[in-house]
């Protein structure tokens, strides 16, 4: 019951919030402007981050603990949106924003969110000493650019955060890991008020105000969720959850890369650039990326309660066929041009 009063009560503030977020974003020029790599045909207010946090932030205290690792949510969070607004607002250098999102992940360390220790398949942990703290900055970062880049249709990040986080949601339960299901949980109602202004035709764009903001939830989700777990199928779960986006970032760095290319250089090579190339139009593109997440949600949560032979096996077989698929659609083979090249923004 206090799991359905927690996400009513996000999802309602930010169906209050989101619109108060268009009304004023214009009067501190938090707008994102027509160009040759966006979608928008006309200026659409960004920072809808903004909404996400204050509906997820504002009741966290009432409905969870103010324990060492919420206060590190909330300080962090804090953090990040601050450098969401600042990114959106004067358009901060790669390096900049990359340092920064090194920062936030550190405070949530400080504050003991972090990955201690993997499960061995073939029994017990491994404590991961000196290196728990580079490979949990490594994940937190990861997630955080992972959601940041398939930011590029409206109403994406946010529809497929949600069936992420609904997937970590129900696989904390099955573990009985009650803190990371009230975040969950209130992620998932916090997103989806603000589904309702971002769905195509869009009110108003997360900006990388939002998407950094909710990849940073999730990874501290997953964190203190489905890999904190002493279960070995567990560490399948977050990367099933995430995969779309996960795969979408990870063929765009091999593109790149192959290509000779920067890292950071846009280019119209990602899922839902695809999925227009073939003729689907926004709508019929991101529900179509709905449906393949909520498939690899559901995978993922069949998967925890069965053994690790079983689950590398599957997990694995789809991650072939979500190769092949990419593959299929063009994804590899986009060519990326020699010049004026710049780098990756959101909703583009």
């Amino acid at each position: 019951m206090l799991y359905l009063a927690a996400f009513v009560v996000t999802l309602i503030l930010s169906l209050i919030i989101t619109p108060l977020i268009i009304k004023y974003a214009p009067r501190f020029n938090l707008m994102d402007y027509p160009g040759e790599r966006k979608i928008n045909l006309k200026a659409i207010p960004t920072a809808g981050g903004i909404a996400i946090y204050l509906a997820f932030v504002l009741p966290l205290i009432f409905f969870l603990p103010l324990n060492s690792t919420v206060k590190g949510i909330i300080i962090g969070s804090t953090y990040m949106l601050i450098l969401g607004i600042i990114d959106d607002k004067f358009e901060l250098s790669a390096p900049i924003k990359f340092s920064g999102q090194i920062i936030g992940a550190l405070i949530l360390i400080y504050f003991g969110v972090r990955i201690n220790y993997v499960t061995n398949p073939l029994g017990g942990v491994i404590y991961l000493g000196v290196y728990s703290i580079p490979l949990t900055v490594f994940w937190i970062v990861s997630i955080i650019n992972t959601i940041n880049l398939i930011d590029g249709l409206d109403g994406l990040a946010a529809g497929v955060s949600i069936i992420a986080v609904l997937t970590l949601f129900a696989v904390a339960l099955q573990e009985g890991q009650y803190l990371a299901s009230f975040l969950a949980i209130m992620l998932a109602g916090s997103c989806l008020g603000f589904l309702k202004y971002n769905f195509n035709p869009a009110q108003i764009f997360m900006g990388d105000t939002g998407a950094m903001f909710i990849g940073y939830i999730i990874a501290a989700v997953s964190i203190t969720g489905a890999l904190k777990s002493a279960a070995a199928v567990t560490i399948f779960v977050p990367m099933l959850a995430l995969a779309i986006p996960i795969l979408d970032t990870t063929f765009a760095i091999a593109r790149r890369l192959f290509n000779d290319r920067p890292i950071g250089q846009a280019d119209r090579g990602h899922i839902h650039h695809r999925l227009l190339a073939i003729g689907l139009n926004q709508k019929q593109a991101v529900i179509s990326v709905y449906l393949i997440s909520a498939v690899l949600g559901g995978i993922a949560f069949l998967i925890n309660g069965i053994n690790f032979n079983k689950a590398l096996t599957i997990f694995l077989a789809v991650i072939l066929i979500i190769i092949y698929g990419a593959k299929r659609l063009g994804i590899f083979s986009v060519k990326l041009p020699k010049e004026n090249y710049s780098v990756e923004d959101s909703q583009s």
